[in-house]
């Protein structure tokens, strides 16, 4: 299972959470919330490290705004991992259902090619450069491929807020909100955004798990993490892998479809 969510999670750029939570959810109905996003938002920060080692290797991170953004995750990572605790088992796996459908359904609906410059072309324009708040970012990749855009660093840092908290209150790493949000608000390319938020995640799941260990929340479930920890790091290197040969559109749509069915089946279990 550690495999399989690892390497569609690193494909994606979401870190799998998502797929473990309501996986734990099912396998283990009478344990308390923060019991499964300890193992969840553990689980996750092995990934998003594997995943971004070797998307290091494809030169896809980009470390400047990946640095800004993971420094904005940490307050809400570490609000939302304490609060996990009071939160109600039937009103999180609801809660975590409708969050999921909700991104699905944004996904398919503004659902676009990626934007790639071959490397040497210049002439891309760039909408809002005038705008002196943008960030303009230029990153060649191993492939050859420059890969132009711009941001609003101000909307990147109030999101990763956003992020942080809900990816540790729900303990699923938070990329099924970032890679889209970098993608369609942010203008980051589809392949960049999957690579720089697993940079991002890394560093915030690693902060969620130092709260959930200093709560002692890890005390029975330190076997299972490491198991699983094992199998997403083996999984990582095969989702980095396989996002040479996929594209962006049908990353997305992949990620939307997979939202989906999670979703409405956390939903459905609780009537």
């Amino acid at each position: 299972m550690g495999i399989i969510v690892g390497a569609f999670g690193t494909l994606i750029g979401a870190g799998g959470g998502f797929i473990l939570v309501p996986i734990l959810l099912l396998l283990y109905p009478n344990e308390k919330t923060e019991f499964i996003t300890s193992i969840s938002l553990a689980v996750v920060f092995f990934n998003a490290l594997s995943g971004s080692v070797a998307y290091s290797r494809m030169k896809r991170i980009d470390y400047k705004s990946g640095t800004l953004l993971s420094l904005a995750t940490i307050p809400g990572a570490i609000l939302g991992a304490l609060l996990t605790p009071y939160l109600p088992r039937r009103s999180f796996d609801l809660i975590f259902g409708v969050v999921m459908i909700l991104a699905a359904v944004y996904l398919w609906v503004s659902n676009r090619e990626e934007r790639v410059v071959i490397a040497g072309d210049h002439n891309n324009p760039v909408s809002g450069k005038k705008n002196p708040r943008l960030v303009v970012r230029n990153l060649l990749d191993a492939e050859g491929l420059r890969h132009h855009y711009t941001y609003d660093p101000f909307v990147g840092v109030g999101l990763s807020v956003f992020v942080g908290f809900v990816s540790s209150l729900l303990g699923v790493g938070g990329g099924f909100i970032h890679v889209p949000a970098l993608s369609r608000l942010l203008n980051f390319p589809i392949h960049v955004a999957t690579a720089t938020s697993h940079y991002v995640l890394a560093i915030m799941a690693l902060t969620g798990s130092l709260v959930h260990v200093a709560q002692g929340v890890f005390v029975h479930g330190l076997r299972r993490t490491a198991i699983l920890g094992i199998g997403v790091i083996l999984g990582a290197q095969t989702g980095a892998w396989m996002s040479n040969r996929v594209g962006g559109k049908l990353i997305i749509q992949g990620l939307a479809m997979a939202l989906a069915f999670v979703g409405l089946r956390l939903i459905l279990s609780e009537f």
